[in-house]
């Protein structure tokens, strides 16, 4: 008995003390409960931001009123409007006056599960989260429809998490107010669509020229398909690709079940007739190169404005047409034209903007091959040639490199003048090795060129790469006179009601060589017009200017200027592929008189200033000209004052300073001694010993017989006399490779 109640005392005991839990349990056990407590408060901030942002929220008619974008008109220099930009919004069409496959398309492409999400989708996150954890990409757009309506109505495109962050709430916000099928509505009024249409009328409207509440089934699928990448997919500018994409729209419908893949296979694009795009001509090269200046040029503005620019629409339609009459069939074409001031008369950035909207005026890098000469002969001119000196057209090599002449023929000696206007490719050559081919390099950033510029031998050529818009820019700056030139499209920008927000100030060019040097280049150029090269770009009055072809007939040029307008032209491949029979002196010279005729038909004639007027330094004895009466001389006296002898007819008239005063002493009696003091000869102009000392008879020479001076007859040198060697003056003939 006894021994039983030791056992029960010591199982009471037993049970009284508390069971150990293992550690991961109670770790297992803090994280529940401390995920919990942070769940509820994130749940209550959560709850608490969504309850003030949805009383924040406008009502569902101030939404249906707000507009994105900025309105840009754009005007020509005579004030016609050239095209409107910015958005388009067509008639608000209710949620029942959507077509139903507009809005099942939309919904199954951009946000399949709209309908069970409550405005953002935990799913979609989830399977994004695991993407970006398992994988080495990024994680894909998760926006829900809501999210994107809340971004485009209150936020903007930024990446971050914090506008991420304030994109859910809103999302959750807009929800809790609105319904469904309202958000839906905002969302189809209000997407944009791309070429400027916001909202499903105004994209029907523009690509397929109906309003929206008449889509068919395959124009549905291209506009939702449009959401995604605007530019890539727009029907206007690749059919194709809108096309493809559309067939992945019709393929999600499938796959939701909103279609059946019967009917999605049967849909006919074939029957989709997309609308003429309006405005999208090459002026659209110019606003696309004009319009961006207007963030650097404005402050912050969101309201609609009016850009007056400087583009002629008469030149612009000119400039087209003979880039599309001239540019050999498979080459692209570029034309840009300058007013003497600066000021872009017409831009042309391709043949077809709708096609191809790449501005190879303002953007595309291509060698300009003999265009690149004017800068070579500015330097040499600059040096100190000028047009009528002579140099010889024979083989030569710099550093291993042998340039060869077009025909590979060799002319002797000839003139800069005709060497340039028949581009002699190795007169080029010496020229750049005999100024620097450094030298030149910074001639051209002197003239604006602004792309990357080697100074290996070749470049005398043109291998450098540049842009249509800066070789036209140099050449604008000798028809300048050699000052510079900076292109500009706008002229001034105001507000709808006519508040000026910004004008186009001119300011004078800065000198980039002396007036003789610009003459000489200009004398050149004109040359090569007339009897050279660009004969083809004659126009019935002076023109200068310089052809450029690259090797392997890949690129054509040609630059030049008549009247105050400068022009420039460039023809080629996109992919620099050959383009059999292109030159420079063809089909570019013949686009820019196509377009120059029409260009200055309303300016007066002008005649270039060719005239060389030298600085003294560069002056031969010969071309030395006194300057005022030769009669007026003076002298000077012990004081170093200037007199003037202002001798009369008569004897005896006193000597007078420059200001006429009288100088202090006796009057100026002329001797005519036969020894200098009598009437008779006049004495010598100066005396004997002034001579042997500029002359240096009569000093002691060692290498001379005693007694004899150098300079009279019998002096025997022992050894020649040093030669004087004259300050290097680039006149007469030049020996292949000389350097300065």
């Amino acid at each position: 008995m006894a021994k039983n109640s030791g056992r029960s005392r010591e199982t009471r005991g037993a049970s009284t003390k508390p069971a150990q839990k293992p550690l991961w349990r109670r770790i297992v056990r803090g994280v529940l409960v401390w995920g919990a407590a942070l769940a509820l408060l994130g749940a209550i901030f959560l709850g608490t931001a969504i309850f003030f942002t949805m009383r924040e929220l406008p009502d569902y008619g101030a939404l249906k009123s707000s507009q994105n974008g900025q309105m840009i008109v754009v005007r020509a220099r005579d004030g016609r409007e050239l095209v409107s930009l910015g958005p388009s919004y067509g008639r608000w069409l209710t949620y029942n006056d959507i077509p139903p496959i507009m809005r099942d398309a939309l919904v199954s492409v951009e946000d399949r599960r709209f309908r069970r999400h409550p405005g953002v989708d935990p799913i979609g996150l989830a399977r994004a989260v695991y993407v970006s954890f398992t994988t080495d990409h990024r994680a894909k757009a998760t926006s829900t429809i809501t999210q994107q309506l809340a971004r485009n109505i209150f936020l903007n495109n930024t990446r971050s998490w914090t506008r991420k962050a304030r994109e859910m709430v809103l999302a959750l916000a807009l929800e809790r107010k609105f319904t469904k099928d309202q958000i839906l509505e905002l969302y189809l009024n209000k997407v944009y669509f791309g070429g400027g249409a916001y909202g499903v009328d105004a994209a029907s409207r523009k690509f397929f020229g109906h309003p929206g509440t008449e889509l068919s089934t395959a124009e549905a699928a291209i506009i939702a398909g449009l959401v995604k990448a605007p530019s890539n997919y727009s029907p206007t500018a690749d059919v194709e690709a809108a096309i493809g994409r559309g067939k992945v729209v019709l393929s999600l419908m499938a796959r939701e079940g909103v279609i059946t893949q019967s009917e999605a296979e049967n849909v006919d694009f074939s029957n989709v007739s997309v609308a003429k795009e309006k405005g999208q001509n090459s002026v659209r090269y110019f606003t696309d190169w004009a319009l961006p200046q207007l963030d650097m040029l404005l402050p912050e503005n969101n309201e609609p404005i009016e850009v007056w620019t400087t583009l002629d629409p008469d030149m612009q339609n000119a400039a087209t047409k003979a880039v599309d009459a001239n540019a050999p069939k498979g080459a692209q074409g570029a034309l840009v034209s300058l007013d003497r001031d600066g000021a872009v008369l017409a831009m042309v950035g391709g043949t077809d903007y709708v096609n191809s909207n790449y501005n190879r005026a303002t953007s595309a890098l291509r060698q300009p091959g003999s265009a690149w000469k004017l800068f070579v002969y500015l330097a040499a001119l600059e040096a100190g040639y000028t047009p009528d000196d002579h140099v010889v057209d024979e083989p030569v090599t710099i550093d291993g490199w042998s340039p060869q002449n077009a025909g590979r023929t060799f002319a002797g000696q000839i003139d800069i003048r005709t060497a340039f206007a028949y581009s002699k490719n190795t007169i080029a050559a010496q020229l750049g090795n005999e100024v620097g081919f450094g030298t030149v390099a910074s001639m051209a950033k002197r003239f604006g060129i602004t792309s990357q510029i080697n100074t290996k031998p070749a470049m005398v050529l043109g291998t450098s790469e540049v842009r249509v818009i800066d070789m036209t820019r140099a050449f604008a700056a000798v028809s300048a006179g050699g000052t510079s030139v900076e292109p500009y499209g706008i002229v001034k920008v105001t507000t709808t009601s006519g508040e000026l927000l910004y004008e186009h100030k001119s300011v004078p060019g800065s000198v980039l060589v002396p007036h003789y040097v610009a003459a000489g280049i200009t004398d050149l150029l004109q040359t090569t017009v007339a009897t050279g090269t660009a004969r083809a770009a004659q126009i019935g009055r002076p023109v200068a200017g310089k052809t450029g072809t690259t090797s392997s007939n890949k690129d054509g040029w040609f630059l030049g200027f008549s009247s105050g307008i400068t022009t420039g032209v460039w023809m080629g491949r996109d992919d620099a592929k050959p383009v059999p029979g292109l030159s420079g002196g063809h089909a570019p010279a013949r686009a820019f008189a196509d377009y120059m005729k029409v260009a200055v038909a309303k300016r007066p004639v002008e005649q270039f200033d060719t005239q060389l007027k030298l600085p003294e330094w560069q002056l031969e004895p010969d071309d030395e000209q006194m300057q005022g009466n030769p009669d007026d001389y003076y002298y000077t006296d012990e004081n170093g004052n200037m007199v003037r002898p202002d001798v009369g007819p008569g004897i005896g008239d006193q000597p007078r300073y420059e200001d006429g005063s009288e100088v202090p002493g006796p009057a100026m009696v002329p001797d005519y001694g036969p020894q200098g003091g009598g009437q008779g000869a006049p004495p010598p102009a100066v005396g004997e010993d002034f001579l042997d000392r500029a002359t240096g008879r009569g000093r002691e020479d060692p290498g001379m017989r005693q007694g004899q001076g150098a300079g009279y007859p019998g002096a025997r040198p022992t050894q020649a006399p040093p030669r004087v060697v004259p300050m290097p003056r680039a006149t007469g003939t030049r020996t292949p490779g000389t350097q300065f």
